[in-house]
């Protein structure tokens, strides 16, 4: 084995972000989602059902279908849609809801910022607890 080769593979183990870094940037993500989820979705959503809230919770909202949540009442255009509930449909949603949507009851003034979409996405994704959880994209 040549000097250049180990030297390489101790550059390279230096310079891979370890697992602790990965999970601790995760978790950092997950936090900031769930603040920025306080202060733009909780007004009416809760985060899952044993909490009461206006509209329905949105545990397990990743691959979900839309209007389908039991017992809430949703608008016509919302419950017959057939949307899945992606993480680029929540992120259309965040952004104009009422422009990916027309006819829903839904009043949301909108998440333009990518950041904070993919930060909220990331705490809904950490919602999932069926297993279907699904990072941002």
């Amino acid at each position: 084995m040549s000097i250049r080769t180990i030297l390489l593979a101790v550059a390279a183990i230096a310079f891979t972000p370890s697992v602790e870094a990965a999970e601790v940037f995760e978790q950092a993500k997950i936090t900031a989602g769930e603040m920025l989820y306080r202060v733009e979705c909780r007004r009416c959503h809760a985060p899952d059902s044993s909490d009461p809230s206006y509209g329905p919770p949105l545990e397990n909202i990743i691959g979900r279908g839309a209007g389908t949540f039991p017992d809430y009442d949703y608008s016509e255009a919302l419950a017959g849609s057939g949307i899945v509930w992606t993480p680029a449909a929540l992120r259309a949603w965040m952004e104009d809801n009422t422009g990916f949507l027309p006819g829903t009851k839904m009043r949301h003034v909108g998440i333009a910022d990518r950041t904070v979409q993919d930060i909220i996405l990331t705490y809904l994704a950490s919602l999932n607890t069926s297993g279907g959880g699904q990072t941002a994209k």
